[in-house]
């Protein structure tokens, strides 16, 4: 009887110990903080891009695909003009696909590429999305080719004081170029460099893109 009651006092105590060690690890364990991104892709489907376009779409549904599923995506569709194609989950593969091949058709008439109006949507909706509680991030993929309408373009004199509004609403903003001729991509770092800093402003042609979304992970804390 009295080795019964040792041998149960011995059970009891080892799980005890085991017990209060769990409780102890646990309380050192961190909150997540984790904060859902919303990613607005300004896409370019003109005409001296089409030749890019169907890898670039491929790209696209790339990053979607490594997005967390409480993030949100917007594609803004940029040629002679620019407006707003799709909106929603990233993981909503066979939809993206669709409006992507819908919306970036080849059409003549659209030579133009209205860069600055996708820029100046995807601010607005990098704003809304940080109210609403989201990382915003503006993903551009095209060749950055200034073409038609002047007023329709990047101002880039003006460019980097519009992202510093951004991000003083939105500290945690970030920018990745894609696809673009390094001339360009170098424009874009004497340009918005000393705005975003190296960790939030992520380009690269074409050839290193895989590298540049490993970055831009990091970028929106992943």
């Amino acid at each position: 009887m009295n080795k019964r009651l040792i041998l149960t006092g011995i059970i009891i105590f080892c799980v005890s110990l085991v017990l209060n060690i769990i409780w102890s690890g646990l309380k050192k364990v961190k909150v997540d903080n984790f904060k859902p991104s919303a990613v607005i892709f300004v896409m370019d489907s003109s005409a001296s891009n089409q030749k890019e376009l169907p890898e670039q779409k491929r790209l696209v549904k790339q990053i979607c695909n490594l997005l967390d599923p409480e993030d949100l995506i917007k594609i803004i569709r940029v040629s002679e003009d620019a407006y707003l194609i799709y909106e929603g989950a990233p993981f909503n593969g066979s939809n993206i696909e669709k409006v992507m091949n819908e919306f970036t058709k080849y059409d003549k008439k659209d030579y133009g590429t209205a860069y600055g109006l996708g820029l100046e949507k995807a601010f607005r909706y990098s704003l809304q999305m940080k109210k609403d509680g989201y990382i915003p991030a503006v993903v551009v993929i095209g060749d950055l080719e200034n073409e038609g309408a002047a007023e329709k373009q990047i101002n880039w004199k003006t460019l980097p004081n519009t992202v510093k509004k951004v991000q003083q609403s939105a500290p945690d903003f970030a920018m990745m170029f894609l696809y673009a001729h390094p001339s360009k991509l170098d424009q874009v770092k004497e340009s918005l460099g000393p705005v975003l800093g190296e960790s939030k402003l992520i380009v690269s042609p074409k050839q290193n893109c895989d590298k540049a979304i490993r970055q831009f992970l990091h970028a929106l804390d992943r």
